[in-house]
């Protein structure tokens, strides 16, 4: 059974990558907010850059030079690895990595800050981890709560996921909000190996994500269009984040790197 779940979800995510590619303004939605965590691709080239969870991302289609991987065995990933034994990674060697990037990938780890933890070891001096999650304001939370298929479950004990059942299925999208915007105390433990603050924040909305119609459904908005709807939304979203904003990056930068 662990075999055809795993299976059909690598099916599934080799589907919506090819729907993601087939389609401009989501295309451009990632983009422009890859640009915003790594500036122009020239200038990452330079850079030891290290994405988790790229089984859908086109972060390689933008920067040729990032390393990818997955839990998943799929053609396009460089490395095959759990996230959560990032640090017995032996092709990853320690104080390597200038930038480790995830996209919506914390909330589907079991143990996210132990992640964070272990991923600390594999930076180097200056490094950073960039991440988007998903960030609950007054709009994003009627549609994450009522319209999307992941759980968005505030009633926990602990930032763990208490059920796997397969790397697209397990998931608890408000995790990454509870443990950075949460007064649970949760965040304690990685602020003895990393600092942020608010000047690292950046904002995003569901508008004009949905507004690509995802890659699951087809709206005929021109490009150039999107384009003008993209940068109203986007100000609108750090105008006002708690109004408007469903998503958010935010950067750590270590505080001591490991050896």
């Amino acid at each position: 059974m662990e075999n055809q779940v795993l299976q059909q979800d690598i099916n599934d995510t080799l589907d919506n990558r090819k729907a993601l590619f087939k389609k401009p303004n989501l295309l451009y939605w990632y983009h422009k907010l890859y640009v915003r965590l790594l500036g122009d691709s020239l200038s990452a080239s330079e850079l030891q850059i290290l994405e988790i969870g790229s089984g859908m991302s086109p972060l390689k289609h933008f920067y040729p030079s990032v390393k990818t991987s997955d839990i998943m065995p799929m053609g396009h990933v460089d490395y095959v690895f759990d996230a959560l034994q990032i640090d017995r990674v032996e092709e990853i060697a320690p104080s390597s990595l200038d930038v480790i990037t995830l996209t919506n990938v914390l909330h589907h780890l079991q143990d996210p800050i132990a992640f964070l933890l272990k991923a600390h070891g594999k930076l180097r001096t200056g490094g950073r981890i960039m991440f988007v999650e998903p960030y609950y304001s007054r709009l994003s939370n009627l549609i994450y709560t009522r319209l999307h298929h992941e759980p968005s479950d505030f009633n926990i004990e602990a930032p763990i996921l208490s059920n796997i059942t397969g790397p697209l299925c397990s998931a608890n999208m408000a995790i990454p909000y509870l443990i950075f915007f949460g007064n649970k105390g949760w965040d304690n433990k990685l602020r003895e190996f990393y600092t942020w603050d608010d000047a690292q924040l950046f904002y995003y909305t569901a508008l004009s994500y949905m507004a690509t119609g995802g890659v699951a459904r087809k709206i005929p908005i021109p490009p150039l269009l999107y384009k003008m709807m993209w940068e109203i939304d986007s100000r609108l979203a750090n105008r006002f984040p708690a109004q408007f904003a469903s998503f958010f990056s935010l950067t750590l930068t270590p505080i001591c790197q490991g050896s």
